[in-house]
């Protein structure tokens, strides 16, 4: 029991749930309503199954190699080394990686090629992030701010082929391009916020091991700018969709933005 807690902490259970009700929401409110999905149930579940085990995958190799800077910055949340070993981890990142590739095939039946290199690609970027990328100036956050948001638009390539997206012109295709940009714009940009946040939580960690983050680089007074800068983009374009979409009077809509993200984003 105490090694199973072990597994689900260090491959992040409840982000994986997040990811699970992102993509489920987004294909059941946009997909499906606006394109009228043919997507099935069954592929659209190995979809979302290749998006949790690739995305535990990278939260393991992840750990794997920050282990001596979350020995700093985070002792007693550690547990490679000390409830599973180093040679599990990897055991259990290759693993889960060639099961997500495997889904991915699964969900595009031998159709929509592109994206199984897709998800090969975010697997090769999850290593390649956690072996160097996340310590070099501002790439490691851009390339973990583009994955988050590709949960979302690999839902949007699954439907719509590649060569397609951005040539044809049906209304269908035109509105589910608008709103999965939309979603993927967003998780890109708070996503790039959550992650200068972590650097200067774990500046000391990261400093020691001469990590090129944001605040160690240009200091957290100017990360907190930066900070500030993407928080008001973000804001001001969500005020902005709210005036919009008055409109059509989807006041409930409204109210919930207004309470559940605007809100706390101000906070």
């Amino acid at each position: 029991m105490r090694l199973a807690a072990a597994f689900l902490k260090l491959v992040r259970w409840p982000n994986l749930i997040f990811i699970v009700l992102t993509q489920l929401l987004f294909y059941y409110c946009i997909d499906k309503p606006i394109y009228q999905s043919a997507y099935s149930g069954p592929r659209i579940f190995w979809l979302i199954t290749a998006s949790v085990l690739i995305a535990a995958a990278g939260y393991i190799i992840n750990d794997y190699f920050d282990l001596n800077i979350d020995r700093i910055n985070k002792p007693s949340q550690n547990v490679i080394d000390r409830l599973i070993s180093r040679r599990w981890a990897i055991v259990w990142h290759l693993s889960l990686s060639f099961l997500g590739i495997i889904a991915t095939v699964i969900a595009v039946s031998g159709h929509k090629w592109y994206l199984i290199i897709a998800n090969t690609v975010c697997v090769i970027l999850l290593w390649l992030y956690s072996t160097s990328f996340k310590r070099k100036f501002l790439i490691g956050n851009i390339i973990i701010s583009l994955l988050t948001a590709w949960t979302v638009l690999v839902l949007f390539f699954a439907e719509v082929p590649f060569s397609a997206a951005f040539s044809v012109k049906s209304y269908g295709v035109i509105q589910f391009f608008r709103r999965a940009f939309l979603y993927g714009g967003f998780a890109f940009a708070i996503n790039l916020i959550r992650e200068a946040m972590k650097d200067v939580e774990d500046m000391a960690g990261d400093a020691r091991y001469e990590c090129k983050t944001l605040p160690i680089v240009a200091g957290i007074n100017a990360t907190k700018i930066y900070i500030a800068v993407w928080l008001v983009v973000l804001i001001a374009a969500l005020i902005i969709l709210q005036l919009y979409i008055m409109q059509f009077g989807w006041w409930w809509a409204i109210a919930y933005c207004i309470l559940f993200i605007i809100a706390p984003l101000i906070y």
